[in-house]
């Protein structure tokens, strides 16, 4: 979840508030007053919201007229708005209970397109909207998802606009997604930014709701549109956190011409205006080449566990997934996806192309919380899928576990990687293994998949559909566990 304000996380907010419950009223206002910084009256002004309410009288007085909470409140929006302070502009804009203009239309522009969307944090707050509704409707419902973040609703609001906007002019961004999860979509553009300017998860909070309006929806396009982008800042690296505050983020496609020039990693920009800048000095020093190669080493490193995650956060599925998921159902008794079964009895109520179909397949996919550990057991139902196609047995099997074909090819890669020496003998593929304290891999994977399968390309022999090929051979019961059979899925 996206953060609030100074510290913008729920858990800091609390701890925030805690400071002042034994101060009084008079002697918070006095605070306020005398506070040197736009968030620190933030702090104050969201107890004063949380203990005494918005219209509660604050004891001044303008022209004969009592000063509410909510006086001191609009100010304070008015402030952040001039000084660009956009993670406070989004906060008291949520305290006040501000709509972003058009939220009616932007949410029914995607729903008569036939996209679903959802609100809210998975997997247990998303709320779906699958109608449209009145502007003041969608508000509270979108307030009630996030509860008490205030920023992260006023965050969902602006992106449902961007999505619209996008739907609009550039539909094939959205082939092949039947519902716009918005509360995974803000934690992949945090992980997104964590990922680019080297941060933690926390600092990255802070950063994603300190984007202008403009970088907001530039982000988000580039998310879209699972696009390699530059994140540059007229600051130096070492003032990150500062950056963050001013807004000054520069996002941009990335240029094999700048990953190769003369500009220095720390100082790149891929504004066009701020590329001859006086500030940006270029040198052809070969540090300055060689760290660049370091970081496309880095960056390649990790694509294709970012690919995965961008396609499960965006719901984002291969084409005829879903026929193909329908003609697999008629081959066995049902799906089991973590728990939740997807029965044979579907293809009896549906056909293979209905909407209604798909929606139900999706949803149960939509339990999986982590989009990486998703987007691997979509890959695991299409080798299925092809083993229906191919025709090579008639019947497949009682119950399919989707998991557990994902898990054995996770066992098969490891068994790989220790013959071949490979990057997962630094962690999962150890002959002693260790754990984070949760009990998960040390490497941080997904649902104790390792991290180094979920970051491997999907062709080659050492590809992660090469391994769930194997694990779907040795899942089923349909198959001979003993002597040679002729395989005609490549």
């Amino acid at each position: 979840m996206v953060r609030s304000t100074k510290a913008l996380s729920l858990d800091s907010r609390t701890a925030s508030d805690c400071q002042y419950d034994n101060v009084e009223l008079n002697d918070l206002l006095l605070q306020f007053r005398e506070a040197e910084s736009l968030e620190e009256q933030g702090d104050i002004l969201h107890y004063l919201v949380v203990a005494y309410g918005l219209n509660h009288p604050t004891g001044s007085f303008i022209e004969g007229v009592a000063v509410t909470v909510k006086d001191l409140l609009k100010d304070l929006y008015e402030r952040s708005c001039n000084q660009k302070n956009w993670a406070l502009v989004r906060h008291t804009a949520g305290m006040l209970g501000k709509r972003v203009e058009d939220l009616a239309k932007a949410v029914t522009d995607l729903l008569v397109r036939q996209k679903q969307v959802t609100v809210g944090v998975p997997p247990h707050a998303e709320v779906t909207i699958t109608r449209p509704l009145p502007t003041t409707e969608l508000r509270s419902l979108i307030n009630k998802a996030y509860g008490s973040d205030e920023s992260t609703a006023m965050l969902t609001q602006e992106l449902l606009v961007y999505l619209a906007m996008f739907i609009r002019t550039e539909p094939e961004l959205f082939q092949e997604m039947l519902r716009l999860r918005v509360g995974l979509i803000i934690q992949v553009m945090a992980l997104e930014l964590a990922r680019t300017i080297l941060c933690s998860k926390d600092q990255a909070s802070d950063h994603l709701l300190n984007l202008s309006p403009f970088q907001m929806k530039n982000l988000l396009h580039h998310i879209m549109a699972g696009q390699e982008f530059n994140i540059g800042s007229v600051k130096h690296k070492a003032a990150v956190v500062g950056a963050a505050r001013s807004g000054t983020y520069f996002i941009s496609s990335k240029s094999t011409k700048l990953s190769k020039g003369n500009l220095h990693p720390e100082k790149k920009s891929a504004m066009g205006s701020f590329l001859t800048n006086s500030n940006f000095p270029s040198s052809g020093r070969r540090d300055d080449v060689e760290q660049t190669d370091i970081e496309g080493v880095r960056d390649r490193a990790g694509q294709w566990l970012r690919r995965r995650r961008l396609d499960g956060a965006l719901n984002r599925v291969p084409r005829d997934f879903y026929k193909n998921m329908w003609n697999v159902l008629n081959r066995c008794n049902g799906i089991d996806i973590e728990g939740k079964v997807i029965p044979r009895t579907l293809t009896q109520e549906m056909t293979a192309n209905e909407l209604k179909f798909a929606l139900e397949v999706e949803t149960v996919l939509n339990t999986i919380p982590q989009p990486e550990y998703r987007q691997l057991v979509v890959e695991a139902l299409m080798v299925v899928s092809l083993v229906a196609e191919q025709q090579l047995v008639e019947w497949l099997g009682d119950l399919i576990s989707a998991q557990a074909i994902v898990h054995v090819a996770n066992t098969i890669f490891l068994q790989d990687q220790r013959q071949q020496d490979g990057d997962a003998v630094m962690c999962c593929a150890r002959d002693k293994k260790d754990s984070t304290p949760s009990g998960g891999p040390i490497c941080e994977g997904a649902a104790y998949v390792c991290a180094h399968f979920y970051d491997s390309a999907p062709s080659g022999s050492f590809g992660t559909m090469s391994y769930m090929v194997r694990a779907v051979v040795c899942s089923l019961p349909c198959f001979p566990q003993d002597g040679d059979m002729d395989c005609t899925v490549s």
